[in-house]
């Protein structure tokens, strides 16, 4: 039996409308290709919501490794004089 599968089982959870629009139609046929198991279509809504959030926290954690990487790569980069502040503060009124 697919996670997504409850066979009409009540729940106390929440659950959500979805319109079907002609985007939403066009994703669940393509969630019917990759899941041909998966018959019911509010089954493919589930399997295309905890699919989207794995991908979606899987670009976050690349997204966060170019950052980090773009920072350590210029970190320590800029040179300035011992007395570079003061000198700039000369500018400022006070």
């Amino acid at each position: 039996m697919s996670r997504w599968y409850s066979r009409g089982v009540p729940t106390t959870k929440t659950r959500y409308q979805v319109t079907e629009t002609p985007e939403v139609a066009h994703a669940l046929e393509v969630a019917a290709r990759r899941w041909p198991e998966i018959a019911s279509r509010s089954a493919l809504l589930a399997a295309l919501a905890e699919e989207g959030a794995r991908m979606i926290e899987e670009d976050e954690v690349q997204r966060r490794a170019k950052r980090r990487a773009l920072v350590e790569s210029v970190a320590g980069g800029f040179a300035y004089e011992p007395d570079f502040l003061e000198k700039l503060r000369e500018d400022w009124p006070e």
